[in-house]
């Protein structure tokens, strides 16, 4: 859906949205998995990158033996807390 004539993002507010949810340094280094994924080709679009022990829980961010490609329902369907960490 196309944003309102006019309508300007608040980059700051997002930002602060996303520190305060926890995306902050967690998500650099899920970022840096999935490119490290797509250029020794193990991934490819429209995969998921799925950390086989998560971030939360200690895994290691970008080490290739973590590593391994899912589809998107199967990466997303773990029950959460309300902090967005996976529950036990």
């Amino acid at each position: 859906m196309p944003s309102a004539p006019g309508y300007k993002r608040d980059m700051k507010q997002e930002r602060a949205t996303q520190l305060a949810r926890g995306e902050g340094v967690d998500n650099a280094i899920r970022h840096k998995a999935r490119r490290k994924m797509v250029s020794l080709g193990m991934v490819k679009k429209g995969q998921d990158v799925d950390h086989k022990v998560p971030l939360s829980k200690g895994g290691a961010g970008t080490d290739v033996s973590n590593l391994k490609a899912k589809s998107p329902s199967a990466n997303r369907s773990f029950p959460r807390n309300p902090d967005g960490s996976m529950k036990k």
